[in-house]
């Protein structure tokens, strides 16, 4: 009696052979410069780790500084009374008290004069920086919040890196893109208990040690953006799922899943993140053992 070899072990032992020593040397050495860059981007003044606030404005007045009779309360670095935000609607401007000046963008500011405050739903929000301390406005929903940074926050200098599986070629996992007659909305849970909506054009198919699996890939910008948990979730890796960047299928409706790439979302290292949490169809029943683990920083 024959025995057939299945498709995707011939086709797995096609590509493992068009590897060659050199080819896996070379991805080694891209892989090691990654996780630099990685790790230069979440110390950068735009990165995770100077996150020290996400403080909600109500409507109306919203006096914000260090004083505990503020409204919103700053760290202890901050001016005791620095001005106050007002909300209005969709509308938000800024005021300064007295003897605080501030730098508004690139202007510095002085007492009494208002200016609007520009959030992160425009491409460019305003942004404020008084000392060490910057912030700027974020919408989620319909709610706005402040998102303070401190660029010279303790967990810059902890930590040094992130800890991860081996590098492994074996992880860059081709998959197919299974198109729905067209393309869909989905309402995704974050871990503030907002909901975010992105746009799913199908589902990745591809297969591990020989068993098929599918992820509902996010459009984002020129690629996909993933949300997945698997069965290492809240024991090696981070409770809430990993994120995942992928390019868009080719011409053959492949594209390549390089789960070296996985990553903790930003609310494994501060709780002033706005993280989405993985659908239920991205929760997959298989170690994915590649990737970044859990850095045991903070757990939501």
């Amino acid at each position: 009696m024959k025995k057939y070899i299945p498709l995707f072990v011939i086709v797995a032992l096609l590509v493992q052979c068009s590897q060659s020593p050199k080819d896996d040397a070379g991805y080694m050495a891209a892989m090691k410069k990654w996780r630099e860059n990685r790790m230069e981007r979440l110390k950068s003044e735009n990165g995770w780790l100077n996150l020290v606030g996400l403080l909600w404005l109500k409507p109306g007045n919203n006096s914000f500084g260090s004083d505990s009779a503020n409204q919103i309360v700053f760290p202890s670095k901050a001016p005791a009374r620095v001005g106050t935000i007002i909300l209005k609607d969709t509308v938000i401007m800024l005021k300064l008290n007295k003897d605080n000046h501030i730098t508004v963008d690139t202007t510095q500011m002085s007492q009494g004069k208002e200016i609007r405050l520009y959030t992160d739903a425009n491409k460019r929000p305003t942004r404020i920086k008084m000392g060490s301390l910057s912030f700027y406005i974020i919408k989620r929903g319909d709610r706005y919040a402040i998102r303070l940074r401190d660029l010279e926050s303790p967990l810059l200098k902890e930590l040094d890196s992130i800890p991860a599986y081996p590098v492994k070629p074996e992880w860059k996992i081709r998959a197919k893109l299974v198109p729905f007659d067209s393309s869909r909305t989905m309402e995704v849970s974050t871990v503030i208990d907002t909901r975010e909506t992105y746009t799913v054009p199908g589902k990745l198919v591809f297969s591990i040690q020989g068993k098929e699996y599918s992820l509902l890939p996010f459009l984002e910008g020129k690629g996909y953006f993933l949300v997945f948990a698997d069965s290492t979730s809240a024991a090696e890796t981070y409770g809430a799922g990993r994120f995942l960047s992928a390019p868009l299928v080719d011409s053959t409706g492949y594209t390549i899943l390089d789960f070296n790439k996985a990553t903790n979302p930003p609310c494994a290292f501060t709780p002033y993140a706005t993280c989405p949490m993985p659908p239920r169809e991205n929760i997959l029943s298989v170690k994915i053992e590649s990737g970044e683990k859990d850095p045991h920083i903070y757990v939501h």
